[in-house]
């Protein structure tokens, strides 16, 4: 709709970059504020939230390539090229490269990885939150077109310039739609972690409320790039997301062994 918030000259501040930007930062001040809460050490929190963006950005630069890789296979130089550094990436390869990162972070620092990580999850939530209306301000990771009074149109020039979003049709609003999901598990995530009977329940929550809700969006996804495995069955998002739900589910399962830690200072 907007992809961007102004133009001077030659200077265009991008919708999405800045609102990502926002999640971003918003994300890790959430975050490092719940890690307090649990007694963990701010400045590692801070320091393990800007390796975990870090690592974000990058796994989910990689698997956007992947899922789309015989294009990039045949058109290396693209993987260079102004589009593909502005595309946002798939979330999903940024989570799990994120979640590799963040395990290696805390067991070099002998931090509590399960309580560490819930504190996480909601500021996780928030600013994926934010970062998806960044992505319907771009007009990216649209949706197939539809006949409901939901549907949205773009008619940005742009955004079809930047992104290819088709112009003129009515479109899911996958982006919204994900935006509300992950909002609504900001507060679900806020609440339980006030409550947890033991450590990992809400990072455990977050990968199953998640990986549920994105492997049914999948559906609704109909910008290029989706990748496919199992000869066309599901997307490799889709998998990815079934993996999500069964690792919180596991944590879950697993939860008489991880008992909460108590309230002090984690050094």
């Amino acid at each position: 709709m907007f992809p961007q918030l102004f133009h001077i000259g030659r200077f265009g501040l991008p919708t999405y970059g800045f609102l990502v930007s926002l999640g971003v930062l918003v994300g890790l001040w959430i975050s490092v504020r719940n890690s307090e809460k649990q007694g963990i050490d701010p400045e590692r929190a801070w320091n393990l939230g800007i390796l975990v963006v870090l690592a974000g950005i990058i796994g989910a630069k990689i698997l956007y390539i992947l899922v789309d890789w015989n294009f990039y296979v045949n058109h290396p130089r693209e993987i260079f090229s102004v589009s593909t550094l502005r595309a946002g990436g798939v979330f999903s390869g940024g989570l799990l490269a994120a979640l590799v990162c963040a395990a290696w972070y805390m067991r070099k620092h002998h931090l509590p990885a399960l309580a560490t990580s819930d504190a996480f999850a909601p500021g996780l939530a928030l600013g994926h939150a934010i970062g998806r209306v960044g992505c319907f301000a771009a007009g990216c990771c649209w949706g197939r077109p539809t006949h409901a009074f939901w549907g949205v149109t773009f008619t940005n020039p742009l955004a079809n310039e930047l992104v290819g979003t088709p112009l003129g049709r009515a479109l899911e609003p996958t982006q919204l739609f994900e935006s509300a999901v992950e909002l609504a598990n900001f507060f679900v995530l806020t609440w339980l972690l006030k409550r947890k009977k033991f450590d990992g329940q809400v990072i455990g929550a977050y990968l199953f409320l998640y990986g549920v809700a994105r492997f049914f969006l999948e559906f609704l996804r109909d910008d290029p790039g989706r990748g496919e495995v199992f000869g066309g069955v599901m997307t490799g998002t889709q998998l990815i997301s079934i993996c999500l739900v069964i690792a919180g589910g596991v944590i879950w399962w697993l939860r008489p062994r991880a008992r909460a830690v108590p309230a002090q200072a984690v050094r």
